[in-house]
């Protein structure tokens, strides 16, 4: 639903390396967009967060992309849409109790429906999704993913996992040219092959989970504050309803609106917030 996520797909060159900029890979990690092996799950999140950067070394690199989007979209000069956001976004922050983070809460003037976090607690929403939305209860549940993101550590597991995931290929990459003697355009092929099955069978399963647990995050922070939960189903009832089919699930960085809506249910059901 957001290109910022595309980051995450940039699968490996011929020579099976991921070409990041590090501001490119902070706009990549722009969490909580809500648009439409090497190892195993417990390997991958571990591996995510022993290459992880530290909260004030992202914060730092996200300083750069929040102030260059400031200047690129405009800021919506809607008094109600701003009084809105303004209102309910710090509901939802004070109950994630995270009293060190800068929280700051920004409506873009964009019909985009979309949404986005960056670590340090600069959230962007875009005018279009507050339209959207059909009351506050759905505002909150898309801000409650955002803070999700931000308290779950989502953008450092990310960056993490991806620098873990290009010294495997740099790694099998050397192995593969000192120890084999095919041809160079082959090798090349194999690496390509490589990285494109790593995005699709290690980063974006792993974003997909984040997305998930960002959605759990959200609902409990809505609770807290005293929303209706229910809202955050319907909420992604209406974008299932309002969005292209676009790829499989398996080749997108973000669940699809069924699967959210499925574990929306079983978890507001589970945790006694709601009868749905």
């Amino acid at each position: 639903m957001c290109d910022h996520h595309h980051a995450l797909q940039r699968a490996a060159g011929p020579g099976g390396e991921f070409r990041l900029h590090r501001r490119d890979i902070v706009r990549g990690l722009w969490t909580g967009s809500l648009v439409l092996g090497v190892a195993g799950a417990g390997g991958c999140e571990s591996a995510g967060e022993f290459f992880a950067p530290t909260d004030d070394q992202l914060i730092m690199m996200s300083a750069e992309a929040w102030e260059q989007t400031k200047k690129e979209t405009p800021v919506s000069k809607d008094a109600r849409a701003n009084r809105r956001l303004q209102t309910i976004g710090p509901k939802i922050a004070a109950v994630a109790n995270r009293p060190n983070d800068a929280w700051e809460f920004v409506v873009f003037d964009s019909p985009d429906k979309n949404a986005f976090v960056l670590p340090g607690g600069k959230v962007g929403f875009y005018k279009g999704l507050l339209d959207f939305s059909d009351n506050d209860d759905q505002v909150a549940a898309v801000l409650g993913h955002e803070v999700g993101h931000v308290t779950a550590r989502h953008a450092a597991q990310r960056m993490g996992q991806q620098q873990a995931t290009s010294l495997g290929l740099a790694i099998g990459g050397a192995i593969l040219g000192s120890s084999t003697k095919l041809p160079e355009d082959q090798k090349n092929a194999i690496m390509a092959i490589a990285g494109a099955g790593a995005v699709v069978g290690i980063l974006l399963p792993f974003s997909r989970n984040n997305e998930l647990d960002a959605d759990r995050l959200g609902v409990d922070y809505m609770h807290a504050a005293g929303y209706d939960v229910r809202q955050s189903v319907r909420l992604w009832e209406k974008m299932g309803q309002n969005s292209d089919p676009g790829p499989g699930e398996w080749l997108s960085t973000h669940p699809s609106p069924q699967t959210r809506i499925a574990e929306l249910r079983e978890y507001i059901n589970a945790k006694g917030y709601a009868r749905l």
